[in-house]
Order: C-alpha cells, then sequence, then structure tokens
C-alpha cells in the first residue's frame, strides 16, 4: 500500500493544527497552507473531508478556521488515512477461500498474505496518534525506528 498525497497533505495539515496551543484557536485554511507548503485550494478540499469524517470543525467569519475535533491523542494516523483515501488495504483482493478450495493454483495462499500485509499496515498507522507525532516534531519524543533489514 502507499500512502496517497491526499493522506500525507492531510496528516501533514493535522500535525500542524496539533502542533497549535490548545488556546489558538481556529486556524484559517491560509495559514495552514502557509505553515504546511500545502496548495491552498487542494487543502480545502482535503479539510471538508476531514471534517466529514468528524476529525475537524470549522468556524465561520472573523476569527474562523478550523480546529481539530478531538484532542491529538485520540487521532490515529490510521483515522486520518481513512477520512481521505477510505478502507487501509493492500488491495481489493478478496478474502480466502476457508475450506481450501481455490480458483487458481496459489491464489488463496496469496489473498492471505495480502490481507496479513494490509492488516500490519493498518496497525501501524493505528498505532501513532497526532500527539506522538506532534511529540517526535518537537523533540520530546524519538522518532521510530526504521526496520532493521538484513
Amino acid at each position: 500500500m502507499k500512502v496517497s498525497t491526499r493522506g500525507d497533505y492531510a496528516s501533514r495539515a493535522l500535525l500542524s493544527l496539533a502542533l497549535q496551543p490548545g488556546d489558538a484557536g481556529p486556524t484559517t485554511v491560509r495559514a495552514l497552507a502557509e505553515r504546511t507548503g500545502l496548495p491552498q485550494p487542494y487543502l480545502e478540499q482535503i479539510l471538508l473531508s476531514l471534517k466529514g469524517a468528524g476529525l475537524v470543525r470549522s468556524k465561520r467569519g472573523v476569527g474562523g478556521g478550523y480546529v481539530l475535533s478531538r484532542p491529538p491523542a485520540e487521532i490515529t494516523l490510521a483515522d486520518v488515512v481513512r477520512a481521505v483515501d477510505g478502507p487501509i488495504t493492500l488491495g481489493d483482493f478478496g478474502q480466502p477461500h476457508t475450506e481450501g478450495a481455490c480458483d487458481h493454483e496459489g491464489q488463496c495462499v496469496l489473498l492471505s498474505v495480502w490481507n496479513t500485509v494490509g492488516d500490519h499496515m493498518r496497525l501501524h498507522l493505528e498505532a501513532f496518534t497526532l500527539a506522538d507525532v506532534a511529540g517526535m516534531a518537537r523533540g520530546d519524543v524519538d522518532w521510530p525506528a526504521p526496520p532493521h533489514v538484513t
């Protein structure tokens, strides 16, 4: 699975909101675009998806903008990616046959492998909250270690 540009941009936007002090109030799309370096028109679309998923709230008018709808510790990267990209899977391959009757040689075992890999990706994204990533960005928490390849 590849995290899409929308997933990356949504994560960057919400991380920027999470890094703001709690009393900072709403952040305008323009300010968010400037802080993150994201294109404002695309960011507006992404924020609408995030709002629809209940991850942000908006306030109209003077002093308006966007705020997180929940504390950063309650929003996972999986929540963010699902909000803009849909379910986190490696692909839409279906489920392996439980009775062992496969239509084609090797199909069932590969379906099982793809599903397992997709589950691992989802679990890893669920393991990181916006609070965790904000802590890493501030230097308060160690960054995740890269996997050891042998």
